[in-house]
């Protein structure tokens, strides 16, 4: 080729001679363009693997070209590629030629692909390792949240290439995060609890439940709690009860994570106490309400001494059991089926369990903490478990029988626990003409058919 191809221009020159026919352009045009072999076979009348075995020859003749014209160039392209993604004309810098719907082919024959996303292959990108952005897009996941304007440093101590399309990245359905209502970026199944965190960052003070009940786009205060509580970010501070960020050494707080813990923690020091003395101790450390306190007797770890004094099980105390409540109108016992309605609500609807009346588990016999007893569901469905805890009870997740059931906020659902053989079954419980659901149904206009 002499000096006619070792200038910049070479790729261009190629192009605009008559080294290709039509369809090997139009084929490697269009692959450049980002079209599959199929849709490029399609608009040409060629099969994929006709439309394959044209784009193959036409980069087996411009590698040839490339031998005779630039030594070593594979070589550059792969040391070019080595990070995580470039850019195609930080390619064409260092290999000396023009940005050129041919380099795509050259790259590709030096063994680069587009590197790998959750949105698919990054156009216009290529990278010797393809899996490579696909690593460090998940440590930038891992370092979340964070605020919008710290996305550029996240992005590099990620690892991540500037001038990368983030924002599109980001915002892709499939992508693991998601923009808050603030301009945060937030882990798509954590957004309330990472709003919260940085809320909380953001304000440096420690915050009462309702307080983030907006940022957390959350329904009920008790539905923060819970989420704060199931997040070992988060602490609440007694007795004031306002929540704070664990790693905040500069607030007081108790060093047990629990009530309960704290009561063990006494009574395992100082032997039996009275109840009187154990509340006592026990609020120097850990300050809640002196209901709580009696609901922690309820740890399966605690009994009463023959005295009447409080002691660990362990050491021969009997278990506290709880007292009967008061049986609430929305459960019922006929024969051997216990019966319950509940409501929707949206905690049911995202998966959550569902907080009950603790006349369900005394019912059911599971009268200290923590205990549990299960029910088999029809079908493949997961079985129902009723949890007791020392200050609540709980049943497991109803969300599928819901949406199964086609149900929606403010529905009711039916469950009816059998007894002797242990099973369950799940209804819609609502009255036909009150029923949410049915109503919006009814309100939504059918589908007309073209």
């Amino acid at each position: 080729m002499g000096d006619e191809w070792s200038m910049e221009q070479w790729l261009v020159r190629v192009w605009e001679a008559e080294v290709f026919d039509e369809r090997e352009r139009a084929v490697v045009a269009g692959r450049s363009e980002g079209r599959t072999l199929d849709e490029v076979g399609s608009a040409l009348g060629l099969s994929r693997e006709r439309a394959r075995q044209i784009q193959n020859r036409a980069r087996k003749q411009l590698t040839d070209m490339a031998d005779l014209t630039q030594k070593g160039w594979r070589e550059t392209a792969r040391a070019t590629g080595t990070g995580p993604a470039a850019l195609r004309e930080t390619f064409a810098a260092a290999l000396g030629v023009v940005d050129h719907v041919l380099l795509d082919e050259l790259l590709t024959a030096a063994g680069l692909d587009a590197p790998r996303t959750w949105a698919g292959p990054l156009r216009g990108w290529w990278s010797a390792d393809p899996g490579a952005l696909g690593g460090a897009l998940r440590r930038l996941v891992d370092a979340a949240p964070f605020r919008g304007d710290d996305l550029g440093r996240a992005a590099s101590e990620a690892g991540l290439p500037a001038g990368l399309p983030l924002t599109w990245l980001l915002s892709h359905s499939e992508s693991r995060l998601a923009l808050s209502p603030d301009g945060h970026w937030v882990r798509r199944k954590a957004r309330g609890r990472d709003a919260a965190y940085l809320w909380l960052l953001e304000n440096g003070r420690s915050c009462r439940a309702d307080e983030l009940l907006a940022t957390m786009a959350a329904t009920t205060v008790a539905a923060v709690r819970e989420a704060l509580r199931r997040d070992d970010r988060f602490r609440q501070i007694r007795p004031e009860g306002t929540w704070a960020l664990t790693e905040w050494t500069h607030l007081r707080a108790s060093t047990y994570a629990s009530a309960t813990e704290a009561m063990v923690a006494v009574v395992t020091e100082s032997g039996p106490l009275s109840r009187a003395q154990l509340f006592a101790r026990v609020t120097e450390l850990y300050p809640v309400t002196s209901w709580r306190l009696k609901q922690c007797l309820l740890s399966d770890q605690l009994g009463e001494t023959p005295d009447g004094h409080v002691d660990l099980v362990s050491r021969g105390a009997q278990p506290f059991e709880e007292e009967e409540p008061v049986q609430p109108d929305t459960m019922a016992v006929e024969g051997k089926v216990l019966g319950m309605r509940l409501p929707v609500n949206r905690d049911i609807l995202r998966g959550s369990g569902v907080n009950v009346n603790t006349w369900l588990t005394w019912r059911l016999g599971l009268r200290r903490a923590p205990m549990s007893r299960t029910f088999t569901t029809p079908g493949d469905h997961a079985p129902l478990v009723v949890r007791r805890g020392t200050s609540s009870a709980q049943l497991s997740t109803l969300r599928r029988h819901a949406l199964e059931l086609g149900l929606a906020d403010g529905c009711v659902l039916a469950v009816l626990l059998r007894l002797d053989d242990h099973t369950a079954r799940v209804a819609h419980g609502c009255v036909r003409d009150t029923c949410p659901a049915r109503r919006a149904r009814a309100a939504t206009p059918p589908a007309v058919n073209a």
